[in-house]
C-alpha cells in the first residue's frame, strides 16, 4: 500500500473510533462532544468534513485491482461502464502481485490476448490482440503513439515505471489514427504526486537476476505548486541458461508544475540503456512438436543460435511534456508532446533447419543431429516527435449533456536502417555436443535507406448524456500520411501520400443497478507506404471494422466489476501475394467472438480476477492465394481462461494462485494441420508477507516448470517461457 494523506489517515482514525465515516458529519462535532469545562478558553474550531472515499484519477495510481475510470476508450475521464467498447485495465497493485516484470506477463489475465505468439523472447513484448498484431505500429504512452515500422527498432516500456496498462479492444482508428484492427495497448507513466512516496526495492531471481529499484516523489515547495518525481531501475541478470548478460539501466524523472487550480505543466523524461543477447526458442517443427523421422526431438533447453555471436543492444531517450488548461467550466485545453530517439545494433544466428549430412540415407541419424543456422543482423537509428492537441467543451442544456472533443495530433518518424540475412554462413551446430564461436560471415544488407513518415489527424468526439441512463458517443477523424523511402543501393526515392476517413458510434445504458448494456461501431486503418507493381499506384490504406455487443455490471458502492462482450471485426484490403509474389490488395480477415471478464473483491481482502475468451471463427475470408482461404492467419484457440485469486491474512501474510489455459491450435497459416499445437496450462503462485514499512514477496511463473509449444508458424515452432522465480522486497517511508 502507498503512504496515504494526511486527510485519509484522520478519516480513517475518526471511523476506526466511532464509526463509517459517513456518519460524521465534521471534527468539530466531535469536538462539541468533548467540550472544556465551564471558564476554560473555548476556541472556535473550523470545520472540516471528513469523506470516506477519494476521487479516482483516469491516469493516477489505484489502490487495488479495479480502475473505474480511464481516458483510453475516449481521451476523456469517463467512467469505464461509460465507455461503449472493451477495455481493460491492469493497475500497478495488480502487476506487483501476479510478478509481472514485463507488459506481456502484465497482460497474461486479459481476455482476447496471446501473450506468446513468437514463445519465449526476450527481445520484445510480442503479443496479438482478437487475433491481430498488438506490437505493430506500436504501443501507446501517455496516449501518445511508440511508433515502429514493423523493423526490429522497436521502443520498450518499463512496467516499474508505469501507473497502469490499458488495452481498448478492437479498432481505434478515430481516438488515434494508424492502429492495428485488433485494438491498442497504453502505457500510462508513474508522474509526480502531491502526498510523500519513498520507495525501495530490491530483486532476486533466477538467471541471476539482481535488481535494485526506486520511486520518489513529493512536492518542492510548501504551498504545492511544485511536484516531483523519479523512478529508476537496474538490473543486472543474464538470459535463461546463463547463456549472455540481460542489463538494464532505466530513469524517469519528472516535474509538474501548478501555478493555479486550473492549470497543469508536467514535463517529463525517460532514459533506457539495455545491454542483452538474443534468447528465443525457435526449433523446425520436425524435432519439437513432431519427433523426427528416427523418432527423435531437439533438446528443449539447446541455445539453437551462439551467444558469443548474438547481442541486443538497445538504448532510447525521450522527453515531452503535458499541458492542461481549464478556462471555465466549458472549456479546456490540453497539449502533449513528445520527442524521442531509439538506437538497435542486434544480430543472431537463426532459422535452424536439420543439415542432411548423408543424403543418400533419409533415416541416417546424421541427418538429424546438426543445425544449419541463418544469420541476421539489423542496425536501426529512430526518432520520432509526437504532438496531440485537445479542445473540450462540457455543455449542459436541460437534462442533455455533451462533452465535445476537438482535436489535432500529428506524428513524424525516421527510420535509419541497415538490416541483412541470410540462410547459410555459420558453423553447423552439434545438438548433441554444441560448440559456439567460430567464423562467422556477414552477408549483404537487403535493406539499407531511410524511412519516413508524418502523419496528421483531426478529429471530433461528441460524448451525449441523456439524463443519468443513456449515454452516446460519437466520432470521426481524417487523416492524411505521406511516406518516403529512400534506398542507397540506388539512390532513388519513393514518396506516397494516402488519406483516411473513420468514424465511431457507441451507445450505453446506465441501469440504476449497475447494469450498463451497450453496442458499438468501430474502424481502423493502416497506411500500406507501397505502390501496386500493376497500375504504379498507391495502394489504398487497409482497414478495420467492428460490430460489438456488450454488457457490464458494477454493483453500486461495489469493489467489482463484470463484463460480457461479444464482437464481430474485419481486417480488409490488405496485402496478399499470388502464385508469382505479385502483391495484390484482395485480402480479408474475419474474427468473431465472445469475452469474459471479471474484477472483483469477493470478500474483505480476496481478490479474483478472471478472464474467457472464445473465439469460434478467426479465419481468411479472401486471398489472392486460394489455399489461404478458410486457415487462420495468426493461430487463435477457440478456448483461452485465466483466473488469478490472492488472500490477504490479517497477520501480514498473502497469498495467491493463477491458472492461464490455452486451447490448441494449428499454428499461424494452419502450418502444421492436421496435427495439433497442443493445449497447455500453466500455474502461477505468490507468497508474500507485509510487515511495518516492508513488503515482502516471492512470485513463480510456470510454477510446475511445464514444458510446452506455444505456437508454430512457417516452418518453425516456438517453445514456451520456463518457469521463473523471483524475490522482491520492498521498503517505503
Amino acid at each position: 500500500m502507498r503512504p496515504l494523506p494526511r486527510q485519509r489517515l484522520l478519516n480513517a482514525a475518526l471511523a476506526a473510533a466511532f464509526g463509517t465515516a459517513s456518519s460524521l458529519c465534521s471534527v468539530s462535532a466531535f469536538a462539541q462532544a468533548t467540550a472544556q469545562p465551564s471558564g476554560a478558553a473555548d476556541p472556535t474550531l473550523p470545520a472540516i468534513t471528513v469523506n470516506a472515499t477519494t476521487e479516482e484519477s483516469a491516469t493516477g495510481h489505484v489502490n487495488g485491482y479495479l480502475a473505474k475510470r480511464s481516458t483510453a476508450g475516449s481521451k476523456t475521464d469517463t467512467p469505464i461502464v461509460e465507455t461503449p467498447q472493451s477495455i481493460s485495465v491492469i493497475t500497478a497493485d495488480r502487476m506487483d502481485a501476479i510478478g509481472a516484470t514485463t507488459v506481456k506477463d502484465a497482460l497474461g489475465y486479459t481476455p482476447g490476448i496471446a501473450i506468446a505468439p513468437f514463445g519465449a523472447d526476450s527481445r520484445y513484448d510480442w503479443i496479438a490482440i482478437r487475433g491481430f498484431d498488438g506490437y505493430a505500429p506500436g504501443f501507446y504512452l501517455d496516449g501518445l503513439p511508440l511508433r515502429n515500422n514493423g523493423t526490429w527498432g522497436v521502443w520498450k516500456t518499463e512496467n516499474y515505471g508505469s501507473e497502469r496498462i490499458e488495452v481498448l479492444r478492437g479498432p481505434t482508428s478515430v481516438l488515434y489514427g494508424m492502429a492495428s484492427p485488433g485494438g491498442v495497448v497504453n502505457i500510462a507513466s508513474k508522474l509526480p504526486t502531491a502526498e510523500p512516496l519513498r520507495e525501495i526495492q530490491l530483486q532476486y531471481g533466477n538467471d541471476a537476476r539482481r535488481q535494485v529499484a526506486g520511486d520518489f516523489s513529493g512536492a518542492l515547495d510548501a504551498e504545492g505548486k511544485v511536484l516531483y518525481r523519479i523512478t529508476g531501475v537496474l538490473r543486472d541478470a543474464q538470459l535463461p541458461g546463463g547463456s549472455s548478460r540481460d542489463d538494464r539501466t532505466y530513469i524517469a524523472p519528472s516535474i509538474t508544475w501548478k501555478p493555479s487550480s486550473d492549470t497543469t505543466f508536467t514535463l517529463l523524461a525517460q532514459y533506457q540503456k539495455n545491454r542483452a543477447g538474443a534468447y528465443s526458442r525457435i526449433r523446425p517443427i520436425e524435432g519439437s512438436l513432431k519427433p523426427t523421422r528416427i523418432g527423435t526431438t531437439i533438446p528443449s533447453d539447446l541455445n539453437v543460435a551462439d551467444p558469443s555471436f548474438d547481442h541486443f543492444n538497445h538504448d532510447q531517450k525521450m522527453i515531452g511534456y503535458q499541458l492542461e488548461h481549464r478556462f471555465n467550466d466549458t472549456f479546456t485545453v490540453r497539449q502533449k508532446l513528445r520527442y524521442g530517439k531509439l538506437e538497435v545494433d542486434y544480430r543472431t544466428l537463426q532459422s535452424p533447419s536439420f543439415a542432411a549430412m548423408d543424403p543418400a540415407n533419409a533415416l541416417s541419424p546424421a541427418n538429424y543431429r546438426y543445425l544449419n543456422r541463418g544469420v541476421f543482423g539489423s542496425q536501426e537509428s529512430t526518432t520520432s516527435l509526437t504532438m496531440d492537441n485537445q479542445l473540450q467543451a462540457d455543455l449542459r442544456s436541460g437534462d442533455w449533456q455533451h462533452k465535445v472533443l476537438v482535436g489535432l495530433d500529428y506524428q513524424r518518424t525516421r527510420i535509419d536502417q541497415y538490416t541483412y540475412s541470410s540462410i547459410v554462413g555459420a558453423p553447423l551446430l552439434d545438438i548433441q555436443a554444441p560448440v559456439y564461436g567460430g567464423a562467422i560471415e556477414l552477408p549483404a544488407p537487403y535493406v539499407n535507406g531511410v524511412n519516413r513518415l508524418a502523419q496528421t489527424g483531426i478529429y471530433v468526439q461528441d460524448q451525449i448524456k441523456w439524463g443519468d441512463r443513456w449515454s452516446l458517443t460519437l466520432g470521426g477523424r481524417y487523416d492524411t500520411a505521406q511516406s518516403s523511402n529512400y534506398s542507397r543501393f540506388d539512390g532513388t526515392t519513393q514518396r506516397i501520400s494516402e488519406h483516411k476517413f473513420t468514424k465511431r458510434a457507441g451507445l450505453v445504458y446506465l441501469a440504476p443497478n449497475g447494469l450498463a448494456p451497450y453496442l458499438s461501431y468501430s474502424e481502423s486503418f493502416a497506411p500500406i507506404g507501397a505502390l501496386d507493381p500493376a497500375t504504379k499506384t498507391p495502394f489504398k490504406p487497409e482497414s478495420g471494422r467492428q460490430y460489438e455487443a456488450g454488457i457490464r455490471y458494477q454493483p453500486p458502492g461495489g469493489k467489482s466489476l463484470y463484463s460480457a462482450a461479444i464482437f464481430d471485426l474485419r481486417r480488409k484490403n490488405y496485402i496478399t501475394y499470388d502464385a508469382s509474389f505479385m502483391p495484390r490488395q484482395t485480402g480479408e480477415i474475419s474474427v468473431r467472438g465472445l469475452e469474459l471478464e471479471a474484477t472483483t473483491e469477493l470478500m474483505p481482502r480476496l481478490n479474483l480476477t478472471a478472464s474467457y475468451a472464445y473465439t469460434p471463427r478467426a479465419i481468411v475470408t479472401a486471398s489472392s492465394r486460394v489455399e489461404e482461404i478458410g486457415k487462420q492467419s495468426m493461430s487463435v484457440p477457440r478456448n483461452r481462461l485465466s483466473v488469478w485469486a490472492d488472500y490477504r491474512f490479517s497477520n501480514g501474510l498473502k497469498v495467491g494462485v493463477g491458472a492461464r489455459f490455452n486451447g490448441s491450435t494449428h499454428g499461424d497459416g494452419e502450418v502444421v494441420a492436421p496435427a495439433k499445437v497442443p493445449s497447455y496450462t500453466l500455474l502461477d503462485a505468490m507468497i508474500g508477507y507485509d510487515i511495518d514499512r516492508w513488503t515482502l514477496a516471492l512470485n513463480l511463473r510456470n510454477l510446475t516448470n511445464k514444458a510446452y509449444v506455444a505456437n508454430c508458424a512457417y516452418a518453425y515452432c516456438y517453445l514456451g517461457t520456463q518457469r521463473t522465480a523471483v524475490a522482491t522486497a520492498t521498503y517505503r517511508w
